[in-house]
């Protein structure tokens, strides 16, 4: 059990099919103690019997765009725990207009909306729950290889995480001061409601199949098993990297 009695907050749980529900099975499959945040009222509904399902041990309201709400998260989750271990940060947003044509065409709004909820919400969180984070934590986030490369309808997206990637290099620095470690999670495309919005999207599937060296999709539980790995303390000599979870697909050239 390589996270027995850990704490760990999940914000992202929007389905049984969402990355970050992955990640938190694994979790509880190895012992962690859960909770999870949800943005808005209709997550929350759906949020309630997986919260139950997986032994979370309560819920609460965390709109990362507001740092009023993201405090009363805080003071909540100090009255509940007082501490914490583990922080999964699988948030990320962008206008549905904003994930297809060109890039160049992206309105300002839409550009401010994918950089706040995609990448700077790390930034809140971790300022956050600096003080709870205990010695020895993990803090994780998802990306996605159009971080680093051009991918078709992406666009301001791909920008986001580029920003998410740069913003887990800068806080390792700081939140190694307190020896907790960020990382980042490059996984493969998943079906989930988030990638229902990206244009074109069964083409990538069906490319990573054709092309990346194991020939198939990665599944929420291939993620949450590399989640296991940087958030136990098998990872303890890591931070400020990015793990591919991609089937190996970011190798490979033309």
């Amino acid at each position: 059990m390589l996270l027995k009695g850990k704490k760990a907050l999940v914000f992202g749980v929007v389905n049984d099919r969402s990355i970050a529900y992955g990640i938190a099975r694994q979790f509880r499959e190895h012992g962690a103690r859960l909770a999870f945040s949800y943005a808005a009222e209709p997550i929350k509904r759906r949020l309630d019997p997986l919260c139950e399902e997986l032994g979370g041990e309560f819920l609460f309201k965390c709109d990362v765009t507001d740092d009023q709400d993201i405090q009363s998260g805080v003071d909540l989750v100090s009255r509940q725990w007082g501490d914490v271990d583990i922080l999964v940060h699988s948030i990320a947003y962008a206008n549905r207009d904003d994930l297809k044509g060109r890039f160049i065409d992206t309105s300002r709004e839409g550009y401010g909306v994918a950089l706040d909820v995609s990448s700077y919400s790390l930034v809140a969180l971790c300022r956050a729950y600096e003080q709870m984070l205990n010695p020895g934590g993990s803090v994780l986030t998802l990306s996605y290889y159009g971080a680093g490369k051009v991918v078709a309808n992406y666009n301001a997206m791909g920008v986001a995480k580029a920003a998410l990637e740069a913003c887990v290099r800068y806080l390792s620095v700081d939140l190694g001061a307190r020896d907790v470690r960020i990382n980042s999670i490059s996984a493969g495309p998943v079906k989930t409601m988030a990638a229902k919005g990206i244009s074109g999207f069964s083409t990538i599937l069906d490319t990573i199949e054709k092309k990346a060296p194991l020939h198939r999709n990665i599944t929420i539980d291939d993620v949450g098993k590399a989640a296991l790995y940087l958030a136990s303390d098998l990872s303890s000599g890591t931070t400020g990297d990015v793990l591919f979870v991609d089937s190996g697909y970011n190798i490979m050239g033309v």
